[in-house]
């Protein structure tokens, strides 16, 4: 069985309330089933949570799927709260050994020494922004994706900890322009890209 370590992101903060990041995660427990050969762990990082026990879940893990929505340019401080707890916790704890470096050439080799080495992970970003906003000229990312842009550090993180990405999925315009139909349309084509991305 494929085992999947699922963090949802979101939380409730100003105008925000996690209604979405809650959503995707349960669109996961729906296809990460037994039935289907996955074995599924969940950390809801607005809930309380075990440092160490979730070191473990990232070394147990063949595949980690971050959910959480993008504030401010950045990752809601909750869950770079959690980053900073857990990873800083895995350390010579099975996710990384070192920076990498050695003593004689210390200017070589920084951020090889992930212990994660054979998993993957994927991000899915949920965003008021519109997806023109990245791809239009003259428009506000100057057309750079949410991956090379916003989500380079996030995703040098994770090449810290030596997992390979999976392609991102990210969902936009959702607070200005959101109705049922559309989620079910967001719903279908995730479902999709899990399909897809882990065949």
């Amino acid at each position: 069985m494929k085992r999947i370590f699922v963090i949802n992101g979101g939380q409730a903060f100003a105008h925000s309330g996690g209604f979405l990041n809650n959503r995707i995660t349960e669109w996961d427990k729906e296809f990460f089933s037994a039935s289907a050969g996955f074995e599924l762990k969940v950390t809801n990082i607005s809930q309380p949570y075990d440092v160490d026990e979730e070191v473990e879940k990232f070394v147990w893990a063949d595949v980690v799927i971050y959910h959480f929505p993008v504030w401010w340019f950045s990752l809601p401080h909750n869950l770079k709260k959690y980053l900073d707890e857990v990873l800083t916790a895995g350390h010579r704890k099975g996710m990384y050994y070192s920076d990498g470096r050695k003593m004689g050439d210390p200017d070589r080799n920084y951020g090889t020494a992930g212990l994660l080495h054979g998993k993957k992970y994927m991000v899915t970003t949920t965003w008021n922004a519109p997806a023109a906003a990245f791809t239009l000229e003259g428009e506000f990312f100057q057309q750079k994706s949410v991956d090379e842009g916003i989500l380079f550090g996030f995703h040098r993180m994770n090449a810290f900890l030596a997992l390979a990405p999976l392609n991102s999925f990210h969902m936009h315009d959702v607070q200005k322009n959101m109705s049922e139909e559309r989620l079910g349309f967001f719903k279908s084509q995730y479902q999709h890209h899990l399909a897809e991305a882990l065949a």
